[in-house]
């Protein structure tokens, strides 16, 4: 009885085998790299382009504030064996309130940016999953990752997505 009961387990063992392997034939596999997408899609591009204008006025007047204030410390260490005691301490004491003032802004504006940045490139995730799962619908994937260690190259449907992408309204 023991015997026939290995044959059995065997015999199922075996038909498994066989139809995981039937079945490994027609899965379909594809990988999507998120970094080209934001580089190379054109919805990445004009969101890019988007926060470069909404954002370059107030890039221009940070520099332009740190400018001034690297301008007025040079000045300071220039005159400063030239002033009292106390002018050196009312001027050092004005650059670093606004060096304090310069910081924050520039720190608000780095929050603002991400903040925007964020945004954008959600609405651009969002676009491309639905064109990855159109493209997996249409050509019948089983899996498609977008983060893997190794990628054989004929798995990656990157332009294909960014083809899609580009070409949607």
């Amino acid at each position: 009885m023991k015997h026939f009961s290995r044959h059995i387990s065997l015999g199922l063992l075996l038909a498994f085998l066989a139809v995981a392997s039937v079945q490994a034939q027609d899965f379909r596999l594809g990988y999507v790299n998120l970094d080209r997408i934001i580089r190379e899609a054109g919805p990445a591009k004009n969101a890019q382009a988007k926060l470069e204008q909404e954002f370059s006025r107030r890039e221009k007047e940070l520099q332009e504030q740190g400018a001034t204030l690297k301008s007025a410390a040079d000045k300071l260490e220039r005159e400063a064996p030239t002033l009292s005691e106390t002018q050196r301490a009312t001027r050092q004491k004005q650059l670093v309130e606004q060096d304090r003032d310069f910081q924050r802004k520039r720190r608000e504006f780095q929050e603002d940016l991400n903040a925007r940045r964020n945004e954008e490139l959600q609405q651009v995730f969002e676009r491309a999953n639905r064109v990855v799962k159109q493209l997996a619908d249409a050509e019948k994937y089983d899996l498609i990752l977008q983060e893997a260690v190794y990628v054989n190259p004929k798995h990656d449907i990157t332009d294909k997505v960014i083809k899609a992408l580009n070409s949607a309204k």
